[in-house]
């Protein structure tokens, strides 16, 4: 309807200016001739229009709603009619009568009708039938917004409204446009890339022609020789990875750049414009309508500026945010595909900040990246204006420029290295505080807290010492910054005036040069600071390349499709390592297994079964021989790998879903049970890394994901060890044994439980990487060699089948995570550093229902089900806590409490100091603008300016003052802002360090953790310069207006209304862009968590075929967090052109007031008021962001202040009350009826014991799951807090001693070995108490000397984070020997279980009984057989005691105790 509307009338406009033609043709038949203009002007004007109106008709066949092209076409035309229509007017009205009547009509039809169609022409046409459907949901309005509506962001207005009325939530954000789509732009870019390697690739066959065709003439010449040959050839160039982002992003970022071209450009119109202003005031007679078009000019001009400008922003924060689209893809499908050699030169931490800070340093580079030429340019144009107007006196304000660039490059430097030195600090402490919260529950135990407390606050003194430096730099800097437009000024002025007699300054010079001044600040100041952020991210960009270089795993280093018949797997004459450069793992592997058959791989920790897995999986380096693996594979990897999904999605994984077939792999795996206790059966979310599962249930998960995956062979690294003795036993008939639902598929397994050998139907010895023997169990035992050695230690039993299987290292336990042995944390199974978020989750952790369950998670079947549908599980909690925070900070009240809590912190008085100097600046700015108008008006007598001198001095000293100030008082701020800093963060660790244990029980690490990194992070680094930056943009806005309303008055009616559109502009911004920030920081994390996730299980992830599954997953993750990212960008766009509207606002109203009050005015006044208005739209933009900046930050105080005062357990030490020094002397214990819960509402654990144990005894305690075994130790120690009855240790009551006199006098070996990263003398004695001597004495006794003496450092080994360097046993054997250094009376063990070989616990257990034979000794036992000689056993029922008596009674007596030796085979 609207285009045949625009058609018709472009073609009416087309016959009008035809009939023109036609008349005067017509004039030239009657012989009149009509100059020519009247035949080129008709003749024109109707061609563009006829073109116009085609265009109309093309730009609807192509579905176009609204043209850019013809709304300026006809506004520039109606512009153009403006004038011969006022003059037509004139002449008309002058001469009383028409002539030429034709055309006088033919151009009012004419006018009318281009005045209708740029009317029409706003409006947005409906779109064509033809359109493509749009599937989506809620599609983005940008796309079908008209011209003017994408020129303003005015589809942006339903968002900020919308986010006004109510906080915004996932289903509001608008989907994504098509082409910044995760699948667009990762395709486009992977396409560039694989270019850019293949034309390199061709490049260096040649010279690889040239150089080693003699090598290739003997067959031996081994690819090392051609390799290096290649090497030494200089003119190679490596892909370059820049390349192919210039290819992808380049064209679309051009657009943008063109902008700021135009851009650039107008900003010098205004200065101009100002000069003819203050001409226009000087000359009284010039006619009023001069000076109303100059206002009109000056007002047009900086909306246009405005609008480009923010365009340009536009195209290039959207190639920023597609780069970071596209590097994440890239990187993401890199990491399925590198080797575990190149895996291993980089942790999964550096990988993931590759994705996080490598790609954000691409996408804060776009923004500035034009200022490389445009800065340049608008200083070549600044010093040209200013040539014009004060000739060559600028130079001395260049020179100052100029000698102020070293000067704050300098100070860039000097930051930036402190930056990184301080990075380090911070990085170390978060290292620290991660593994302190990980072993909390260890350093109560041990009473270590204040040696660790006393690490972290050494390290945050050097942080803040550093942060300290810093912030003098950054002092001085500001003071440059303030000060260097001044001091140009000044020096400029004072040369000008001093160099000539004649030389006047007037107003039109002084405030022309000011503003152009002014311009030359931003891209002085611009360019070092980008200069600085390309060498960042040159950097990044290296790392970048340098990981997407990496070799890939070869595809085809496992054959899978010709293999000798009747076979599955062939291995010939192979060697494998895990990189080209290690030496290797496997050598001379030779094996062929039949398909069908079930093969057992057998071994000594650490010699290889795991490897040899991952060498058919393809997953390691093949040096020699050939390995073919035929049919699908479905791999159970030692470590479960377990995805953050539900617990179904875990077991399909990504395959069709089939009931039976589930129900089925469910029943097999012994999963029934445990679904029975989940809160949300299988429909439970399981937390990152299996969190809420116990060991052996993630093993059950991952072996139920093989069996559900029906493939043709199965790889089993170990899946029994992590589950107790009948339930291995319960899988091993069910699934993979002879009967089980595997039978007929090839199954290799490998394994420690002796009791199942018989049973398969290969056996593969491995000792160091080489096979020493194979066959079946039968011929093993006859050859009499090291396998049939290993089984006569271990089998306690020969006719092991018949009887129920002791396997004694089968138990359940919550770290199946140290079944880690020393080779695969080599492989890429990412060492767990949460490990001991394990123990904490405990609680959470729902128990698995079998027997002999981990003691320690203290839990029955029936508080957990109370307890756990309150508790959402873990992942979406925290997701909900953050959403809980993001509520409470929106109310206006507790902001006010949150910036007084701030103050306090600082210091109110520093803060009341710091308002009043900038008071002052503010000042002492406007004192010395107000001289310099008053200069300029100083008559002019014999042509020149009387007291130069005077006037200069006082100009230069008030601003000198204002500098002066500036400095003072951002080092006021700075010292106030460390101060803060460090009184927040000491509350925060002393109140961390003194929470009772049920915190961090339910509370999720992470949440801590994200309280010391980022939320310390921001009050130490981003709150005091937001505040400096929002205090100067409000002052300078102030004084902007106490300047215009002081020189025009009447500035002061308009003042109100543009005040109140400000503050609704800035309201609805506020509210919508901090709602959108947070949704794209929660929307971010999970990207890095699936990322992090899906590195550490690659292998599983290839071995399954799901590498494109998997990188959809992704995709989506970062298209989600883009959709919230993208309306972010556009609000600032939005608000940009609003505010800057405001600006522009006042910028035309002081110039009209100027022009309306130019009697009273003179030029000076005139200058300095419009010079102010140009420059405050900066500063009116820069107040929104920074009051929205700082609300959304000073809610981190609120986040401190509130895990500062979480209620904290009993005193440490208390005076009056300390025991004496040789306490406990006997050791003797009584529980006086004792009862005690986990924490307020929960059942009771204990209830009502009462015991003595006498000293020296040796007690061992069992029990069921959940009978509160690990309760009473915990009891001991105090972690748990009675609720009725005492203990008494000694016939000390031990709740009336301070937690640490009770702690150290006590020694307990716990159950998960928990070392921290450091020496292994401080993980042995944090303290330094114990000489040398004890401690070698100690590691003699708990068998490590001979480890320890063998490692160049000895004691000063550095353990690496939770002891990942030593394996399993060893840390085992370190906990060891802290407590043979203790000695303490009283030595409680809780022992563990899988984690070790069979080898480690005898070790431990011997020396126990040798060390400790004076000492009063608990035992929490698992194998019945180790307590058989104490003195008492102690069976405890559901909290109470059941049995207490010597073993042989026990026994004898047929009970409780009885039954359970029964099962393990000892009675």
């Amino acid at each position: 309807m609207l285009s045949r509307f625009k058609t018709l009338f472009g073609v009416l406009l087309w016959c009008v200016s035809w009939a023109d033609l036609f008349y005067s043709f017509h004039e030239l038949l009657q012989n009149r001739t009509p100059p020519p203009v009247y035949f080129v002007t008709p003749l024109v004007v109707g061609i563009t229009v006829l073109l116009a109106t085609l265009l109309i008709q093309y730009e609807r066949l192509r579905g176009i709603q609204s043209s850019g092209v013809l709304i300026i076409f006809w506004f520039l035309s109606v512009l153009c009619a403006v004038g011969p229509l006022r003059s037509k007017i004139m002449t008309t009205t002058a001469q009383g009568h028409v002539n030429e009547r034709f055309r006088f009509t033919t151009f009012y039809i004419y006018f009318a009708l281009i005045i209708i169609e740029l009317i029409l022409s706003c409006f947005k046409e409906k779109p064509p039938f033809f359109s493509p459907v749009n599937i989506d949901a809620n599609p983005c309005p940008e796309l079908n917004s008209g011209f003017l509506s994408r020129l303003t962001f005015w589809w942006f207005t339903s968002m900020a409204i919308h986010g006004y009325k109510r906080p915004l939530e996932d289903k509001d954000l608008w989907s994504l446009n098509e082409d910044d789509t995760s699948k667009t732009i990762v395709q486009q870019l992977s396409k560039e890339w694989d270019r850019e390697k293949v034309e390199c690739k061709q490049k260096e066959d040649v010279s690889y022609m040239k150089k080693s065709n003699h090598v290739q003439n003997h067959v031996g010449g081994s690819p090392e020789e051609a390799e290096v040959l290649i090497r030494d050839k200089k003119h190679n160039r490596k892909p370059s990875f820049l390349r192919a982002l210039l290819r992808t992003f380049g064209p679309y970022f051009l657009i943008g750049s063109f902008f700021k071209l135009i851009q650039d450009l107008l900003s010098f119109v205004n200065p101009q414009l100002l000069s003819v202003l203050i001409g226009f005031i000087k000359n009284k007679d010039a006619p009023a309508w001069w000076g109303f078009l100059i206002a009109a000019l000056m007002f047009i001009c900086a909306v246009l500026q405005t609008l480009i400008l923010h365009q340009h922003f536009q195209y290039c924060f959207v190639t920023g945010m597609r780069l970071r689209t596209g590097i994440t893809g890239v990187i993401y499908r890199k990491s399925l595909a590198i080797t575990n050699s190149a895996k291993r030169s980089s942790t999964v931490g550096e990988i993931v900040n590759l994705m996080s800070v490598d790609a954000q340093r691409f996408m804060d580079l776009m923004t500035f990246l034009n200022m490389l030429w445009s800065a340049p340019l608008q200083i070549f144009l600044a010093l040209y204006f200013l040539w014009q107007t004060l000739g060559a006196s600028v130079l001395a304000g260049v020179a100052v420029m100029v000698l102020l660039i070293p000067f704050n490059s300098a100070i860039a430097i000097k930051t930036r290295a402190f930056q990184v030195e301080q990075m380090r600090y911070k990085d170390s402490r978060i290292k620290l505080m991660n593994e302190i919260l990980g072993g909390i529950k260890v350093l109560k135990l041990y009473a270590w807290e204040p040696s660790f407390s006393e690490k972290v606050l050494e390290i945050r003194k050097n942080e803040l010492r550093v942060l300290k430096k810093s912030a003098y730099l950054n002092s001085l800097s500001t003071f440059a910054w303030i000060s260097a437009p001044f001091l140009v000024a000044l020096t400029t002025f004072a040369v000008y005036v001093s160099v000539d007699e004649k030389n006047i300054l007037d107003a039109e010079k002084a405030f022309v040069s000011l503003s152009l001044f002014n311009i030359l600040k931003f891209p002085l100041n611009m360019l070092p600071q980008v200069i600085s952020n390309i060498a960042q991210t040159s950097v990044s960009l290296k790392r970048i390349q340098q990981f997407l270089s990496h070799d890939e795993l070869n595809p085809n280093c496992v054959e899978t499709k010709v293999i000798a018949p009747g076979n599955a797997i062939s291995v010939r004459n192979a060697t494998f390592s895990w990189g080209k450069e290690l030496k290797p793992t496997l050598k001379d592997i030779n094996m062929l297994i039949p398909s069908g058959s079930l093969v057992a791989i057998v071994g000594h920790v650490g010699c290889g079964k795991s490897s040899l897995v991952s060498a058919l999986l393809g997953e390691m380096e093949k040096l020699e021989g050939e390995v073919a693996v035929k049919g699908s594979v479905a791999y159970v990897p030692q470590q479960a790998w377990i995805q953050n999904a539900t617990l179904k999605d875990n077991i399909l994984f990504g395959q069709a879903p089939n009931e039976e077939k589930y129900q089925d792999a469910l029943e097999a795996c012994a999963l029934k049970t445990d679904l029975e206790v989940l809160p949300g059966g299988d429909q439970t979310e399981i937390g990152e890394k299996g969190i809420n599962l116990s060991g052996g249930q993630r093993q059950r998960v991952s072996l139920a994901r093989a069996v559900y995956s029906s493939s043709d062979i199965f790889l089993l690294d170990d899946p029994l060890s992590a589950v107790d003795s009948h339930v291995a036993k319960h899988i091993f008939d069910k699934v993979i044994g002879p009967d089980g639902v595997l039978k007929g598929k090839t199954r290799i397994l490998v394994t420690h439980g002796i009791s199942f050998l018989p049973q398969v139907d290969h056996i593969i010895v491995l000792v160091d990487g080489k096979i020493s023997e194979m066959g079946s169990y039968q011929e093993l035992l006859k050859q009499n060699k090291a396998f049939a050695e290993f089984l006569r230690n271990y089998a306690l039993d020969e006719d092991i089948e018949e009887d129920e299987p002791t396997m004694l290292e089968e138990e359940e336990v919550l770290l199946a995570e140290d079944t880690l042995s020393i080779h695969t944390d080599l492989a890429d199974n990412e060492p767990v550093t949460n490990e001991v978020r394990k123990q904490f989750l405990r609680q959470l952790s729902v128990v698995s229902s079998e027997g002999g369950e981990c003691p320690n998670k203290m839990s029955t079947k029936r508080r957990v089900c109370e307890k756990k549908p309150a508790e959402p599980p873990l992942p979406r909690k925290s997701a909900n806590e953050k959403l809980i925070q993001a509520e409470t900070t929106e109310t206006g009240t507790v902001k006010l409490t949150v910036f007084w809590q701030y103050m306090k912190a600082v210091g109110p008085v520093i803060s009341l100091v710091i308002c009043f100097l900038y008071c002052c600046q503010n000042a002492a700015a406007i004192g010395a603008n107000v001289w310099l108008s008053d200069w300029t008006n100083e008559p002019v007598v014999n042509g020149t300016q009387h007291n130069t001198a005077m006037r200069i001095g006082v100009y230069a000293a008030l601003g000198l003052l204002q500098g002066l100030i500036v400095l003072i008082c951002s080092f006021t701020l700075a010292l106030g802002g460390i101060n803060a800093a460090r009184t927040l963060h000491a509350a925060l660790l002393e109140n961390k360090f003194h929470t009772p244990q049920s915190f961090y029980d339910t509370t999720p690490t992470g949440r801590i953790i994200n309280r010391f990194s980022k939320d310390i992070y921001i009050i130490d680094e981003v709150i005091p310069p937001t505040i400096l930056m929002f205090l100067g943009t409000f002052f300078t806005s102030l004084s902007t207006m106490i300047v215009i309303i002081a020189s025009t008055p009447l500035f002061a009616v308009v003042i109100i209304p543009l005040a109140i559109l400000y503050f609704f502009v800035q309201r609805f911004y506020v509210a919508t862009s901090r709602q959108l920030k947070r949704l794209e920081s929660v929307s971010r994390s999970p990207i890095y968590s699936h990322f992090s996730e899906t590195v550490s299980g690659a292998s599983v992830i290839r071995a399954y075929r799901r590498v494109k599954a998997f990188v959809d997953i992704s995709d989506s993750k970062v298209d989600e967090n883009q959709k919230s990212y993208y309306p972010g960008i556009v609000s600032n766009r939005w608000l940009g052109i609003r505010v800057e509207f405001v600006g522009n606002c006042i910028v035309l109203f002081a110039a009209l007031f100027a022009v309306i009050g130019r009697n009273s005015l003179n030029a000076g006044l005139v200058g300095l008021s419009v010079s102010y208005a140009l420059q405050v739209t900066l500063s009116l933009n820069w107040m929104v962001r920074m009051t929205s900046d700082l609300e959304t930050n000073i809610v981190a105080v609120e986040r401190i202040k509130e895990y500062s005062e979480t209620e904290t357990e009993a005193p440490w030490i208390i005076e009056g009350k300390r025991p004496p020094e040789n306490w406990p002397s006997k050791g003797d214990l009584e529980f006086v009826n004792y009862s005690v819960r986990y924490r307020k509402g929960l059942d009771l654990v204990l209830k009502d014991l009462n015991l003595q144990v006498h000293g020296g005894e040796k007690i061992g305690i069992v029990g069921r799951t959940g009978a509160g075994k690990s309760s009473m130790t915990l009891c001991l120690f105090r972690i748990l807090e009675a609720v009725k009855g005492e203990i008494k240790i000694d016939g000390v009551k031990i709740s009336e001693i301070g937690l640490h006199d009770l702690r150290s006098r006590l020694t307990i070996i716990p159950q998960d070995p928990v070392l921290f990263s450091g020496t292994l003398r401080m993980n042995l004695d944090p303290f330094n108490k114990y000489s040398d001597e004890e401690i070698w004495k100690a590691l003699e006794l708990s068998h490590l000397k001979r480890f320890v003496s063998s490692q160049p450092s000895m004691l000063d080994y550095e353990c690496s984070e939770g002891g990942e360097n030593l394996s399993v046993g060893q840390r085992q054997l370190v906990c060891l020997a802290r407590a043979l250094l203790r000695k303490t009376r009283i030595l409680i063990l809780d022992e563990a279980t899988a984690a070790i070989d069979l080898e480690t616990d005898d070790l431990i257990q011997m020396t126990i009984r040798t060390q400790f034979t004076d000492c009063t000794v608990l035992t929490i036992a698992h194998r019945l057989n180790t307590i058989m000689d104490y003195t008492r056993v102690l069976v405890l029922d559901n909290g109470t005691i059941a049995e207490f008596d010597k073993p042989a009674n026990l026994i004898a007596a047929k009970g409780i105790f009885y039954s359970m030796a029964k099962d393990a085979g000892l009675a």
